[in-house]
């Protein structure tokens, strides 16, 4: 976060300075008052300037932006960037017309993009953590619909085959969709196997 320490006759005449030399307003910065300064004697003997430390107040949704329109950038991509900031998530949007290089294979552009982000904005540990989900047309919602159908014809064959079926590779979000899809099911079990990226879930009959 950029700071500055600035010097004026009053608090005031210095944290203006300092607002101008930040390019920000009262609400996007920390003051810290180092010296309240005196006017002296009669305004001339004694006289000694009021100092003041200002910094930026870290801006999650800036940060985002800033590194989205980087990786756009360098993707030759063009797209509309909603982001909005709720609790502890950043939450951000993605529309344009090459929306498919940013979902790419079965979501992985997509996912290796929100990650990159989530190190970004979350790069100063002593500030709150906040998960950072990236969106575009949609994708995310009809996935887990997919993935949801997948866990129950899996399900459904499991059951009439009498047999365990490994799904393919997932990360670990996609995982989570079919253990919570499944978890109420009181014919079968799923469990994860195998390291990442290869790991995947295994649905298999209950045991007696």
């Amino acid at each position: 976060m950029k700071s500055v320490e600035v010097e004026g006759k009053t608090v005031e005449e210095a944290l203006n300075k300092a607002l101008s030399e930040l390019d920000a307003n009262k609400d996007m910065v920390d003051i810290e008052i180092l010296d309240h300064g005196s006017k002296g004697l009669f305004n001339v003997i004694g006289v000694k300037p009021a100092r003041i430390r200002v910094s930026r107040k870290y801006n999650y949704i800036e940060e985002a932006r800033n590194f989205i329109v980087h990786i756009l950038k360098g993707m030759e991509v063009e797209a509309t960037i909603d982001i909005k900031e709720e609790n502890d998530s950043i939450i951000i949007n993605l529309s344009g017309e090459k929306m498919g290089v940013i979902i790419g294979y079965r979501g992985e552009t997509l996912d290796s993009i929100q990650y990159l982000v989530s190190l970004v904005v979350n790069k100063l540990h002593e500030l709150p953590h906040k998960k950072v989900i990236l969106d575009t047309e949609d994708y995310r919602s009809k996935r887990e619909e997919t993935l949801k159908g997948v866990a129950i014809k899996t399900a459904n064959r499991v059951k009439k085959t009498k047999k365990s079926f490994k799904l393919e590779p997932m990360n670990p979000y996609e995982r989570r969709i079919i253990h919570s899809a499944l978890q109420e099911d009181a014919f079968v079990n799923t469990y994860s196997e195998g390291e990442e990226p290869f790991r995947r879930v295994v649905v298999e009959l209950k045991k007696d």
